[in-house]
């Protein structure tokens, strides 16, 4: 089982000497892949209930920094050659599903096709609401975006009618350094595994209570008719211990993520990547 390194992108992480450091120290040390997740809009207040904690509430202020995450990653996949970058996720029905297409395929051209796309269909209605994006529908859209994009990454001259999207005839380049560019789904709702196991290359569960519902929810996930074989799996844990990893490998697990903030100083992120090295890989 891989380990994978969910820390950049928010506050400290969002500069760019931080950006570097952590990157370069992750990729020597063994991390296999460096996560950032999204959101375009954070408001004060909101009554819309976040899903991955027990008081409905995010951690992360709303006043802090918060990169677009591909951009983010494009620094991250400058400063290294092999580590490679995934976002978790990005909140595709905000987007044009056009430009996504366009956006990930560069960056996916440019890091040499480290590039893997996790998506989730997003959580915060005032988010949706400032962007001028219907909250309702957001499921269907997202499927539909799913298929637009990979229309364009295989196809020289695409053509695509949905409800939410239509073009005829277009170029859309570069390609990605594949046939496509991996898609994984992110949540933990039934939903949102049906959506992994019928549509995704991969399921990103994150804040999961621990490996009980890890179990749990690779069950329901399996459930659906899917050789969780075909799929990358990856989670990050609420709590986790190195006594996890073992028990997360046997269920078949490909990458324990590990959520963490980094330092404010650049000059200390190589002793605080080393460390995580040290407590996890050991494990």
């Amino acid at each position: 089982m891989q380990l994978g390194l969910h820390a950049l992108g928010i506050g400290a992480g969002a500069r760019r000497a931080v950006i570097d450091a952590v990157a370069v120290a992750a990729e020597s040390c063994g991390f296999a892949t460096l996560w950032s997740g999204e959101h375009v809009v954070m408001v004060d207040r909101t009554s819309s209930r976040y899903p991955y904690s027990a008081d409905g509430r995010i951690a992360v202020p709303a006043a802090a920094d918060w990169l677009d995450p591909l951009i983010g990653l494009s620094f991250a996949a400058a400063a290294t050659s092999t580590i490679r970058v995934a976002t978790g996720v990005l909140l595709l029905p905000e987007h044009n599903p056009i430009v996504v297409a366009k956006q990930a395929a560069s960056l996916d051209v440019l890091s040499g096709g480290r590039l893997t796309l996790g998506v989730g269909v997003g959580w915060s209605r005032e988010e949706f609401d400032a962007l001028g994006v219907p909250f309702a529908r957001r499921t269907a859209r997202t499927e539909e975006y799913v298929a637009a994009m990979r229309t364009l990454w295989r196809s020289d001259v695409a053509s695509f009618t949905g409800d939410f999207v239509r073009f005829s005839s277009i170029r859309v380049n570069p390609k990605p350094c594949g046939a496509t560019i991996p898609i994984i789904f992110g949540g933990n709702s039934d939903s949102a595994l049906r959506r992994a196991a019928t549509l995704g290359d991969g399921w990103y569960g994150f804040n999961l209570d621990g490996v009980p519902e890890v179990a749990d929810r690779l069950d329901f996930l399996a459930a659906q008719g899917r050789d969780l074989a075909e799929l990358r799996i990856a989670v990050a844990l609420r709590n986790p211990a190195p006594g996890d990893v073992a028990e997360l490998a046997s269920l078949g697990v490909d990458e324990l993520v590990i959520v963490d903030s980094p330092p404010d100083d650049p000059g200390s992120a190589t002793e605080w990547v080393s460390a995580l090295a040290d407590r996890w890989l050991s494990a």
